[in-house]
């Protein structure tokens, strides 16, 4: 039997919608362009539209079409939002962080998904540039068949898939900063291990920045009395509520080995200019001496000594010569070199 051919997932067909599927409640759905959407009644079925934030034509529809209080609205659409939920009447306002990857230079970085959850209908917004594997995936599982079959199965399930992809980003993180320590044990610390110490350090805070309240708004969900989260849904958001406390403890294990990296580093840098800093005074030390001689001598008070005798010259460089192995084996004594 040839192997089923992998769906063809179109997105973006249309201005400011990415997709809208109407789902069949048994893990499949039937895409719907824009007229679909604004044709949907409640008694069609659970639909999910996933919009872009920052277009015109999904503001406008939402402002004007969706049928969403004004205030949701405006929320929904904000640029910049921490992760938190929000309870109006039976409807839940969720805000996440998901993880986007820039193809251009593959560094990951949390942006929002903002969310409004309905019995009959869920809303996603995300911006235009911004990749979000996470609910291509939950779409790819709806197109196969195998997707969630309820309004809280399907929040639910976009809670877990954006803590997966989570995951995989701190894997990364510790495997840079493990990298690091590697490094710093076997050579001293040079400027590219502190600007990637910096950088892995700027991660961290960021993704802790954003963990704390994602952890306080999975818990809100869980915990939500909305009629359309079913029991198992709640359970789903339990678990992953608990993953996302771990990954909070495993974030700050990497943030104090970040910390004491850059405290070793900072002492290798001390210790190096330490030590730099004696070879210049040892080395004035071994000069001062010969400066001061030849100071006196071009003095020239009442004559410069030596002058009647043809060997002073080389009688003051061989006391010079002999002086100065003395004053280095000084120097080497009181451990100044």
């Amino acid at each position: 039997m040839p192997p089923t051919p992998a769906p063809d997932i179109k997105t973006g067909t249309q201005p400011g919608l990415r997709f809208a599927a109407l789902l069949d409640r048994k893990g499949g759905c039937r895409d719907l362009d824009w007229n679909g959407v604004r044709d949907w009644r409640p008694e069609d079925g659970f639909l999910w539209i996933h919009l872009e934030r920052d277009d015109e034509n999904a503001a406008r529809w939402l402002r004007q079409d969706s049928g969403v209080d004004p205030l949701v609205a405006l929320a929904l659409l904000a640029d910049e939002s921490r992760p938190r939920v929000e309870d109006v009447d039976d409807n839940l306002l969720v805000v996440l962080r998901g993880v986007n990857v820039d193809e251009e230079n593959n560094a990951p970085e949390l942006v929002p998904i903002h969310i409004w959850g309905e019995s009959n209908r869920l809303i996603s917004l995300r911006d235009k540039d911004h990749q979000l594997s996470a609910l291509r995936n939950i779409r790819l599982a709806l197109l196969t068949g195998k997707g969630p079959r309820s309004p809280g199965g399907l929040l639910a399930q976009i809670a877990e898939r954006v803590v997966e992809h989570l995951e995989i980003v701190l894997d990364g993180l510790e495997d840079e900063i493990g990298e690091l320590e590697d490094q710093a044990l076997e050579q001293e610390a040079d400027a590219d291990m502190r600007g990637n110490l910096a950088m892995a350090r700027r991660r961290t805070i960021q993704l802790r920045r954003y963990l704390g309240p994602q952890r306080d708004a999975l818990y809100r969900i869980q915990h939500d009395d909305s009629s359309w989260l079913s029991q198992d849904a709640r359970l789903r958001l339990r678990e992953v509520t608990d993953k996302v406390v771990r990954h909070i403890e495993d974030l700050d294990a990497l943030r104090e080995r970040a910390t004491v990296l850059h405290e070793d580093m900072s002492a290798q840098i001390a210790e190096q200019i330490a030590k730099n800093s004696n070879r210049f005074t040892a080395l004035t030390a071994l000069l001062l001496p010969p400066s001061l001689i030849a100071g006196l001598l071009g003095a020239n008070i009442g004559g410069i000594p030596g002058t009647g005798d043809p060997l002073a010259f080389w009688e003051l460089c061989l006391g010079i010569g002999i002086m100065m192995p003395l004053l280095w084996w000084l120097l080497k004594r009181f451990r100044w070199l």
